[in-house]
């Protein structure tokens, strides 16, 4: 018996259902597209769209299916949908022919009801990634209004810093667009000291009308005093300090040996062996140089520049204090997870930029200032010193930061009748003891030397008891950021997130002896131990509409799992950005462009957008040669510095043009290169690089270019192990970079930028800060 199909179902002739004519072939719609002369879109009514409805058919025709004869299965209707009425005008429409291909597969499209029985297919409108070419525009979270302060004159490391104030860069649509456009034109290493602002936001400074340094970063911690110390002499303090992998044979600790570097123009490099503390001036090699190395005995994890409060500066003749932590030996190295017994000796260290006429026991007591006639201060003449070091219990630090608001005692020239030793600081870090503890840091100006101690020497001073130390049962402390001066996150090796609020706890606030300081937030982030994490410092927006000054809630994490996700504190619950084959040692939130900066596959620096507008957006910064060891982006410019594996520290400007191919190119500088030699055991440091145009590897290999590729194997001393911008010490010192290497020696550098062809778009810095009166001319959005 034959087999019977049944009847195919009739299909309704939807051209005939609107009144439109049939092709001769009796084809139908389904092979010719409709045009309208009215708008077909919503967002731009009055304009031709036949391409955008041209593509709307293409979808038509992709969505069809042969027909066959075979057992039909119901159809099923497409729901009406929600949406309003099409304002789509079919009485003029009219069937052309068509030649486009169609593709292959389309994505389904929501149907609109415009009459009964009767459903049209209308696609929405997506937003579409930039072209290869093009990105997105960066944008700030904290869009601060008003006025703030800016530079009128070029800075001066050691003097005042002259401003004046100006439309901050969200005042208004006009001034945002031009500002940003402005940092477009920089090419140079460091930040254009025109268009530097401060656009950090700290809840301690309350309302947003507040425009001076002083008022948006106060001083803090005022009723925490100086802990107990105790100063010791260099044998005492030889087990806190760096020494050698051997020991003598009475088995006694040898002092490291020193660092057999060449410094100087390549080819004319001159070799010098540098001891422990040892400094050295790069205007030697280098005329007009501003940049200096220093030796710190170990390789460093930990680096940071210490905040002073405006009105202090001048009692410290604008003097730079900077952190360095290094390992006890050359060839310590830590185990994630693993805790070393208490007490375990180690050191940070607090090395001083400042004038080289200054002495090693001059104090303004007097509150004088520091540049006379007869006593005058160069900047060129800036000189590094170890000022002093704090020997402490806790093990090697993994990771220090100071307060980020500035917690020094007030100098004696305010009045206030301190004159005895009074606090620098507060500092914090991670230590190999499994612990995040806060120390508080002697001011050097105000401890008196022991008898026959020697003015050259560094002070040692040995801080009996901690401010406060924070340790978790079954876990240890890898990382933390501060918030502000009370909040802090803690990125634990078990893949955990603590939140705490230490503002009580650093007062020394009276606590039961049974009830420790509990987290505030305790919850599961990444799968493995977690390398770096940042707050992202912007303020909560109430249900009105308007900022708060609560602590901020946001904490971009990165772990060896490869997992970088953005968190919530009020969700607790991770929200991933990007998965990597690799540990994700650098998180860093820049607050210029409102981005988690990061790292990502093949070493590429990636920036991921947390702004609404474009949120988890992302776009590449840069592509090293090499694995990225740190990153650090400032709070008063856009320029990014990274430390890279292979040697080099780079700068590039995240805020540059959105388009490549045009009059700005996409730079990246290095500003200089370690190199060491196995063969020899001596390492070469050459600098003075020309910028290099930052290369899109993707692209390049897609257009089988050559593309410049590195070893993908170094010296582990080579390593640049962090790189950080001063933030906290005004305008005037945003240009200065500190950086640590895997070799003990660390560098200072002046950094500028320098406008493309050395000119100021809009006239000037008061026509893109928007200063003069009138009105604003429409400005071209175009690059």
């Amino acid at each position: 018996m034959t087999r019977q199909l049944r009847s195919r179902a009739s299909r309704p002739n939807y051209a005939a259902m609107i009144g439109l004519p049939e092709d001769e072939d009796g084809a139908g719609p389904s092979n010719a597209p409709i045009e309208s002369d009215g708008s077909s879109s919503d967002f731009a009514p009055g304009e031709e769209h036949a391409e955008d409805e041209a593509d709307d058919m293409e979808l038509d025709e992709a969505e069809a299916e042969p027909e066959v004869d075979a057992p039909a299965a119901k159809r099923k209707r497409s729901a009406p949908s929600t949406r309003e009425n099409s304002v789509l005008d079919y009485g003029s429409a009219s069937v052309i022919a068509r030649g486009k291909k169609t593709p292959a597969k389309a994505t389904p499209r929501r149907s609109v009801a415009t009459m009964p029985a009767l459903a049209l297919s209308s696609s929405r409108q997506t937003f579409n990634l930039p072209h290869l070419h093009h990105r997105h525009r960066s944008t700030g979270i904290y869009k601060k209004e008003g006025k703030i302060e800016r530079l009128v004159r070029p800075p001066k490391l050691f003097e005042p810093e002259a401003t004046v104030l100006t439309n901050a860069w969200a005042t208004n649509e006009v001034v945002n667009a031009r500002v940003n456009k402005s940092w477009g034109n920089n090419v140079g290493p460091g930040p254009l000291w025109e268009l530097a602002e401060d656009r950090g936001w700290f809840k301690e400074a309350g309302s947003t009308s507040k425009t001076a340094e002083r008022e948006l970063r106060p001083r803090v911690h005022d009723h925490v005093v100086l802990g107990p110390y105790e100063l010791l002499t260099y044998e005492e303090a030889t087990p806190y300090l760096p020494s050698d992998t051997g020991a003598t044979d009475e088995g006694d600790l040898k002092p490291p040996p020193p660092v057999a570097c060449s410094f100087g123009p390549f080819g004319k490099q001159t070799r010098r062996e540098m001891k422990m503390f040892d400094t050295l001036r790069m205007s030697e090699f280098f005329p007009g140089s501003k940049a200096h190395v220093f030796n710190a005995g170990a390789p460093a994890w930990g680096i940071d520049w210490c905040p002073i409060h405006p009105d202090d500066r001048p009692y410290y003749q604008y003097r730079q204090y900077l952190a360095v932590a290094p390992f006890p030996s050359k060839s310590h190295s830590p185990m994630i997870g693993s805790r070393v017994h208490r007490p375990t000796t180690a050191c940070i260290q607090i090395w001083t930029l400042q004038p080289s006429n200054s002495q090693g026991d001059s104090m303004n007591v007097d509150g004088t200032a520091a540049k006379t006639s007869a006593n005058p201060v160069s900047e060129d003449g800036s000189e590094m010193r170890c000022e002093m070091v704090l020997c402490i219990e806790s093990g090697p630090a993994f990771e220090v930061k100071w307060c980020p608001l500035p917690s020094n005692d007030r100098s004696r020239d305010s009045g206030d009748g301190m004159h005895g030793p009074r606090k620098l600081g507060i500092i914090g870090g991670t230590f190999e003891d499994g612990s995040l503890t806060f120390y508080t840091v002697p001011d050097p100006t105000t401890i008196s030397r022991p008898t026959g101690h020697s003015a050259d020497e560094p002070i040692l001073v040995k801080l009996l008891d901690p401010l406060l130390r924070i340790e978790l049962e079954e876990t240890s402390c890898w990382c933390f950021d501060w918030a502000n001066s009370e909040v802090v996150a803690v990125g634990c090796t078990n893949g955990s997130i603590a939140v705490y609020n230490v503002g009580k706890a650093l007062i020394g606030e009276p606590v039961a002896t049974d009830t420790p300081l509990l987290p505030t937030h305790y919850f599961t982030a990444h799968q493995s131990a977690i390398r770096s994490l940042s707050w992202v410092r912007a303020p909560t927006i109430s249900a009105s509409g308007e900022a708060t000054t609560d602590d901020p809630t946001v904490i971009a994490s990165g772990g060896y799992d490869g997992v970088e996700c953005i968190t919530d504190i009020r969700d607790m619950c991770g929200n991933a950005i990007n998965r990597t084959r690799d540990v994700v040692t650098a998180m860093e939130f820049s607050t210029y462009i409102g981005s988690a900066v990061t790292i990502d596959h093949e070493n590429m620096i990636k920036a991921y957008s947390v702004s609404p507008t474009t949120l988890g957006r992302g776009h590449t910064v840069l592509e090293p040669n090499g694995p990225v060891w740190s990153l650090s982006a400032s709070d008063y410019h856009p320029q990014l510095a990274i430390g890279v594996t292979d040697g080099s520290c780079l700068t590039t400007n995240t805020m540059r043009s959105t388009r490549r191919g045009g009059l700005v190119p996409f730079l990246e500088h290095k500003i200089y290169q370690l190199d060491y030699s196995r063969a020899l055991g001596e390492y070469r440091m050459l600098e003075n690089f020309l910028p290099k145009e930052t290369q899109n590897r993707p692209a390049a290999s897609r257009q089988n270019k050559a593309v410049p590729v590195g070893t993908g194997a170094w010296p582990a001393e080579v390593g640049v192990h962090r790189v950080v911008w001063n933030d906290g010490n005004g305008l005037a010192r945003t240009p200065l970079l500190a950086s640590a290497t895997g070799s003990g020696l660390c560098r200072v550098d002046w950094l500028m930028g320098k406008w493309v062809k050395d000119q100021l778009p809009y006239t000037g810095i008061e026509g893109m800060r928007g200063e003069r009166a009138g009105i604003f001319e429409e400005d071209d959005d175009s690059d």
